[in-house]
């Protein structure tokens, strides 16, 4: 089992993060470009809210997959946690956390415990590609997050109520 955990300050209220962290239309925007990642089932646009489920298409590795999370925890705007309900690990557990500073700052840190299956072999495949995977993959969106929360575009989307704009911002 990996726990990782990253951290990162945005100039941008904290109900802005908490809201840009749980936009799933805003999510494929923020990955990796070549993971061609998607929502697919549950909730495909919008915000994400406590009990609700999205399924995510993606390619790591080169195999097309999916993994489908559940919100199991949510106080907004200062935390929420998502647990996989199935995918490609035997386990995993995304906590996402959220601290105002100053009112015009906002530390936001993300906890990733994930177990890869296949036993011994998902031991060593955890630490010796997964972990540096992952936490780079984690890194790489809150960047993007940052960068589009921060481009001021954020107030745009927040105020139409679940529906997603196109922005326009190239990431």
């Amino acid at each position: 089992m990996v726990s990782l955990e990253t951290s990162i300050i945005i100039q941008a209220p904290i109900e802005h993060c908490f809201d840009a962290a749980r936009n799933i239309s805003l999510h494929p925007r923020t990955v990796w470009k070549h993971t061609r990642e998607q929502a697919v089932a549950g909730v495909t646009n919008g915000f994400i809210e406590s009990g609700q489920t999205v399924t995510f298409e993606a390619t790591h590795f080169g195999v097309r997959q999916r993994l489908t999370s559940e919100v199991t925890a949510y106080k907004r705007p200062l935390y929420f946690t998502d647990e996989m309900q199935s995918g490609a690990f035997r386990s995993m557990t995304h906590q996402h956390y959220f601290s105002s500073i100053d009112h015009e700052y906002t530390q936001m840190k993300d906890v990733l415990i994930f177990e890869a299956p296949f036993g011994v072999l998902g031991k060593m495949a955890e630490r010796w590609v997964l972990e540096s995977y992952m936490k780079r993959f984690l890194e790489h969106r809150n960047e993007q997050l940052k960068q589009w929360l921060e481009s001021g575009e954020f107030s745009k989307i927040r105020s139409m109520d679940n529906n997603y704009i196109d922005t326009g911002l190239i990431i």
